[in-house]
């Protein structure tokens, strides 16, 4: 009888599949993201010229202060979308001889830098340029009056009427009396026409000055009939005074522009003399010196 034989059998279980991961995901993504921003910064290389690659390297130094040329201190000129409506104020500069900018400090900054001595030459210089232009606008008012008088057919034969000199005081205008021509009738303050067109024509030069103007009246020697206790030549050359202010500021002078008004009599004669001489009344307008000398005038 024959042996029983055995048989085995094999049974294969199936097992569910493992679970393999998705690292290799996450890995994948970082390395395109990394190309992407390789060839982005590429782009960016290309696209910028020389001078904004070392602003956005300025930016980005941690130990230096951005030197960027841009309006606005950011990389790539600094440029912002809406860049043509933002207007920065930009401080009083004025050019040096070769062009490049110098900004211009305040006083107290300069006088910061400035030895005592410093500032004593700086204000000597201020001074003494100030002083040059203001000789050249007084030549300049004299060329005009000597002009308007001569060109004016209204004041013809005034000519020898108008002197004009410069002074320590200041430009001086003199109307003055000669024989057989007065600005201002005997022991009047009412002037003669051609007075009047005369003071008229001297508004117009002095509303073109910048300087304070004084009025003072003359009269010559000769005393006033009752003066001892009435009006007299005080009164008179005063009074002339006040008439030729009023004419200047009926011609366009301003009110602020005089400094002073006041008759001298027979206190300052111009023909010393001959105190009874017929220039010594005169009416003497005079544009204030600013800067300079402050000595009264000399008598001629």
């Amino acid at each position: 009888m024959a042996e029983a034989q055995t048989v085995f059998r094999t049974k294969i279980r199936k097992m569910p599949a493992g679970h393999h991961g998705g690292a290799w995901k996450v890995a994948y993504a970082d390395f395109v993201t990394a190309m992407m921003a390789f060839f982005l910064l590429l782009w960016l290389l290309n696209a910028v010229t020389e001078e904004q690659m070392h602003g956005i390297a300025d930016y980005f130094s941690p130990t230096t202060v951005s030197k960027s040329q841009s309006g606005n201190g950011q990389p790539l000129k600094g440029d912002s979308a809406n860049a043509s409506q933002v207007q920065m104020p930009l401080p009083p500069a004025t050019l040096n001889p070769d062009g490049s900018t110098l900004v211009e400090l305040d006083e107290e900054e300069l006088e910061g830098d400035q030895t005592p001595e410093e500032r004593k030459v700086g204000d000597a210089e201020i001074e003494r340029i100030a002083s040059e232009r203001e000789e050249q606008q007084f030549d300049k008012a004299k060329q005009m009056l000597q002009g308007a008088v001569e060109s004016i057919p209204e004041l013809g034969g005034m000519k020898e009427s108008l002197l004009v000199d410069n002074t320590p005081d200041g430009l001086r205008i003199q109307l003055i009396d000669r024989e057989g021509v007065s600005m201002f009738p005997t022991g009047s303050a009412n002037p003669f026409g051609p007075a009047r067109a005369m003071l008229t024509m001297v508004a117009k030069v002095v509303m073109q000055m910048p300087q304070k103007v004084a009025i003072s009246g003359h009269t010559d020697a000769t005393p006033f009939r009752g003066g001892d206790t009435g009006y007299s030549n005080w009164e008179l050359s005063a009074d002339r005074a006040l008439t030729s202010r009023r004419v200047l500021r009926g011609a366009g002078v301003p009110e602020n522009r005089f400094a002073q008004v006041e008759g001298k009599a027979d206190g300052e004669p111009l023909v010393g003399d001959n105190p009874k001489d017929p220039r010594n009344r005169r009416i003497s307008i005079i544009l204030l010196r600013e800067h300079g000398g402050t000595t009264p005038p000399a008598t001629p």
